[in-house]
């Protein structure tokens, strides 16, 4: 299926175990560093800080892999229920959650683009030791993180062969994306909060054009799945109905579910369309062929 728009109702309706919100992840996930203290910034300068990320690893591993990027408008991070919570709801479906603790950018554009790109070559590099096929690798983002996310899945490379490190030497495309009432433009119908956070107050109109992710599309875009309700008053879902046209243009595989209600956070994180979006994500990712075929639930 190359493109399709899904209106969810209550005849469609798919119920799922609602994510865990706790706010901490379990005593046996894995934190790791990106950078050694090390971190670019994105103009050739570098700073003493450092990005994370925290593996939950499956009991039954399927090899695919996703990188969690939380929202919290580029000023915070939910790690909870956009986080830790969608890293355990993955691996109830085999699928390996690695929660990124992206640096925030106050106003340095690429540092959380550097951060998650180095989350998808970082996961490539560990794909044996992970139980990850480097061939599954996708991102999923929230709000903000959506904006990150989709970032991710319009600007990338194929790594660098003669890098010293073996996480820099990997590509950081994702196979696939899945965004859930994102951030996506940085024009008018963007979020002005995340906009002065990732790119200042008054922002050259190039670096706007760059990060507003629904001009930066080709047919080398991964394969996205997008939701978002209707009655988003935070965030409004023409960031993801000018992103969902922008891959129908360029023949890229995609799907949009709108959801009738639920608002920014869908009601907390819990309920019909909560569990909507994690159903039907499942199910188009086995179709996709990044899942086994039955995920659905």
């Amino acid at each position: 299926m190359r493109g399709a728009l899904f209106l969810f109702s209550a005849v469609t309706l798919l119920t799922v175990a609602v994510v865990g919100r706790a706010a901490d992840p379990p005593a046996k996930a894995e934190r790791v560093k990106l950078w050694d203290g090390k971190a670019p910034q994105g103009d050739g300068t570098f700073e003493a800080a450092d990005a994370f990320v925290t593996v939950h690893r499956p009991e039954k591993a399927n090899g695919a892999a996703v990188v969690i990027c939380p929202g919290g408008g580029y000023g915070g991070l939910v790690t909870g229920a956009e986080g830790h919570g969608i890293a355990a709801w993955l691996n109830k479906h085999g699928v390996t959650g690695v929660v990124l603790e992206y640096r925030l950018p106050k106003g340095r554009p690429f540092v959380p683009l550097l951060d998650a790109q180095r989350a998808i070559r970082t996961t490539r590099a560990n794909a044996a030791a992970w139980r990850v096929d480097p061939a599954k690798v996708g991102i999923i983002g929230f709000s903000a993180g959506g904006h990150l996310a989709s970032t991710a899945g319009t600007h990338f490379d194929a790594g660098d062969p003669t890098a010293a490190d073996a996480a820099g030497k990997q590509s950081c495309r994702p196979d696939f994306v899945v965004l859930v009432y994102p951030v996506v433009s940085m024009g008018p119908k963007g979020h002005g909060g995340s906009r002065t956070n990732l790119l200042g107050k008054q922002p050259d109109e190039k670096l706007v054009t760059l990060f507003s992710n629904e001009t930066q599309v080709t047919p080398k875009t991964p394969p996205m799945f997008l939701t978002h309700p209707k009655d988003d008053k935070v965030v409004a879902p023409d960031n993801s109905r000018m992103l969902y046209d922008a891959l129908r243009a360029a023949k890229v595989p995609a799907e949009y579910l709108e959801l009738p209600s639920g608002g920014h956070g869908l009601n907390g994180y819990k309920g019909p369309m909560w569990d909507a979006w994690q159903a039907r994500s499942l199910a188009w990712l086995a179709e996709q062929k990044f899942l086994p075929q039955g995920a659905k639930d």
